[in-house]
């Protein structure tokens, strides 16, 4: 059974329609000469960014200058819209930093698939990708939007670093050791050293 809603009649001003403009207008009015200005003369004003924004994705060195990243491809694996793409580079011999696994040769974010979920920067061991709060990007062209590995070091710059992870292993290999301790002397009892397993009886 269909229910009937009754409306109340508009009254002769209703009909007009010139009470609702008045309202309108005298709080447009009041804003306008009494209230408080909100509007910023954006760009040179920027509203303030709250703690934890997610914008651009960046690579960051560390404070000695190096890239941080170590191409392990993980943040590739996990982006959902696949806007990662990274070719995996070999570090020279004679290199200050020929202890690390391996360095990006190219590393490239495509903007225009980006959603700013913040995975890669959550999945990254070396902490080497950030979202920073830049947030505004823009260009003419679709090549233009896709940030390679000197535009990310560029908008990335450096951030601190208590770590000093590849000092640590430098440090290590110089010493005889590959995961960054010494290695134990050899006469060591086994249940003592930490690179040889224990062995359990059957």
């Amino acid at each position: 059974m269909a229910i009937v809603v009754k409306r109340k009649p508009l009254t002769f001003l209703e009909k007009l329609y010139i009470p609702e403009i008045v309202r309108g207008l005298t709080v447009t009015f009041r804003r306008m000469f009494f209230g408080e200005t909100v509007t910023l003369e954006y760009p040179e004003q920027r509203p303030p960014i709250p703690a934890g924004y997610r914008g651009v994705p960046t690579l960051v060195r560390d404070p000695e200058g190096r890239e941080k990243c170590v191409s392990c491809q993980l943040c590739e694996f996990v982006c959902p819209p696949k806007a990662i793409r990274i070719t995996p580079g070999e570090i020279p011999e004679d290199s200050d930093y020929a202890h690390v696994e391996k360095a990006p040769k190219e590393f490239d974010i495509d903007m225009l698939r980006c959603i700013y979920c913040g995975m890669c920067q959550e999945v990254c061991p070396e902490e080497a990708i950030w979202l920073q709060n830049q947030y505004s990007m823009s260009g003419y062209t679709r090549a233009e939007m896709v940030n390679n590995k000197a535009k990310l070091y560029e908008l990335g710059g450096t951030l601190p670093d208590d770590h000093f992870k590849w000092n640590k292993k430098k440090e290590a290999a110089k010493n005889g050791g590959g995961h960054g301790h010494a290695m134990p002397p050899a006469d060591m009892p086994r249940s003592e050293n930490p690179e040889v397993p224990p062995v359990f009886p059957k």
